[in-house]
């Protein structure tokens, strides 16, 4: 996921990052007990990851956010693998920025702002928690969050960034500087009956690196090499062996 720049500032841009708990964090008794004590804590890595999105989730939810979640953990609601990586990211609009920073900090969850201005960064169940405003070089928009198919996430119910934008977002971010194909192919292939590659493949351009993985995909016969696809178009009526 890249910067894309935008004009105006996430929430709390100004100054220190702000780790303390809000006065409210009492309101969530499990959370706070995980984070200071080191207690209560899920049975693994991929368990805490998956509460840490649940509770965010049903925070967001609560105080009527627009937001969607985005990541491995949307790929595993989307029928993906329950091996998680590194944390749980959620899709909002940048100008809803400080309102979801307050919702999190009243629920007991430290907020602060990293140097790059396209998230802000939270912690529950010792999790990171990315909120984005950038997805695919594009900023998060309303018909991005539209698009979201609202999936159950274990016990809970949330919007969950559609398959093409998720594929998107993931491929999009590729370079020379980021380029771990192992991490995002295994999601390729859990969900390729689910998302439109041509439309990944627009959103990606030519870049070198994005452009590589769609080979890979291609050679793996995960998805359709593109000439044959566009062949199939022009001509969806040839016949079946």
């Amino acid at each position: 996921m890249t910067r894309n720049g935008g004009d105006a500032a996430p929430a709390r841009r100004a100054g220190p990052p702000d780790l303390r708990l809000a006065a409210g964090e009492a309101e969530l008794p499990a959370h706070r007990g995980a984070q200071s004590q080191g207690q209560h804590l899920p049975r693994d890595r991929n368990q805490a990851i998956l509460e840490a999105a649940k509770q965010i989730g049903a925070l967001l939810k609560r105080k009527g956010h627009a937001f969607a979640l985005a990541g491995s953990v949307a790929a595993y609601a989307h029928g993906g693998s329950g091996n998680l990586q590194h944390d749980a990211d959620f899709c909002v609009r940048r100008e809803d920025a400080e309102a979801v920073a307050d919702t999190l900090r009243e629920g007991g969850l430290p907020v602060y702002t990293p140097p790059e201005d396209w998230l802000i960064k939270s912690k529950c169940f010792d999790q990171d928690v990315d909120i984005i405003f950038e997805l695919a070089h594009e900023p998060v928009s309303l018909e991005m969050l539209a698009r979201a198919e609202e999936l159950p996430v274990d016990s809970v119910r949330m919007p969950v960034l559609a398959p093409t934008d998720l594929l998107c977002g993931l491929v999009a971010a590729f370079s020379e500087h980021h380029c771990d194909f192992g991490a995002v192919l295994p999601i390729a292939r859990a969900l390729r009956e689910k998302v439109d590659w041509e439309r990944v493949r627009r959103a990606c351009g030519d870049e070198p690196m994005p452009a590589a993985f769609f080979f890979l995909l291609e050679r793996l016969n995960v998805i359709t090499p593109q000439r044959d696809a566009q062949k199939e178009r022009r001509d969806p009526q040839k016949e079946q062996p």
